[in-house]
């Protein structure tokens, strides 16, 4: 362990502990421009992240290992009173379990990000965090000038459950290493992470890759169901509305 009672010693650990949280050129996809990045992160086990995100920014959220917990919550930045509502996120689509497609709907209706791709299939929108990964967003919604009021239930993302045949809920664990979910994200956003175990799942978890760069077509990238149609409609018009009001002198 790296002596930090020095001067010295405690800038090695400092600068230590900044290159391991940093996704290095070789690890980047060699298909994403890396002009386009906009970040790139690795979050410890016990870690968290917060990142202000514009729109038709892609964000890639991986599990190396195929041990991590990825606890995700959502707030439209210019408005953080806006923000992710797991309850119609399940609701309006229909359907519990993430997967391709997938709105994560706001509480005005609209869409703050979409799913684009899920090589995983282990996620859940039932449970929220543990006090472990609730302290962890609130710690990174602290340093967006948020407090813990502002922050709701979270998503999981890799360390997933299921509702059996008799209503409980049950943990269905880990998706395979290097597993990754993409998002595209429809108005600017500002996203927490916390890296912590789930609540019926304890073990501990491992690294947490985030990687986000511009990708404004992939806003084009939509499902046909009538519920997804009229969020989109609702998000537009927010957008148009935003672009089109003239702050006063």
């Amino acid at each position: 362990m790296t002596n930090t009672h020095s001067t010295t010693g405690a800038r090695a650990h400092a600068r230590a502990q900044a290159a391991a949280a940093t996704i290095t050129t070789p690890d980047t996809p060699p298909d994403i421009d890396p002009t386009k990045i906009v970040a790139a992160q690795r979050i410890p086990p016990g870690g968290y992240a917060n990142i202000v995100l514009g729109r038709g920014t892609r964000v890639r959220l991986s599990d190396p290992t195929g041990t991590t917990c990825a606890h995700l919550f959502l707030l439209r930045t210019e408005s953080p009173w806006e923000r992710l509502n797991v309850a119609d996120t399940v609701k309006v689509p229909w359907q519990a379990y993430l997967s391709a497609g997938h709105p994560l709907l706001s509480d005005q209706g609209r869409v703050l990000a979409t799913v684009l791709t899920d090589s995983d299939g282990h996620h859940d929108t039932l449970c929220g965090p543990t006090a472990e990964g609730r302290h962890q967003l609130h710690l990174a919604g602290a340093k967006q000038g948020l407090e813990p009021r502002d922050i709701g239930p979270s998503i999981a993302l890799f360390r997933g459950a299921r509702v059996a045949v008799g209503g409980a809920i049950e943990p269905n664990g880990n998706g395979p290493a290097g597993a990754t979910l993409d998002l595209v994200v429809h108005l600017p956003l500002t996203l927490l992470v916390a890296n912590a175990p789930h609540p019926l799942d304890d073990r501990p978890t491992g690294d947490l890759d985030l990687l986000a760069w511009s990708s404004p077509a992939d806003l084009d990238t939509r499902n046909d169901d009538p519920e997804y149609r009229r969020a989109v409609e609702n998000t537009e018009a927010a957008w148009t509305a935003a672009l089109n009001t003239e702050v006063p002198a």
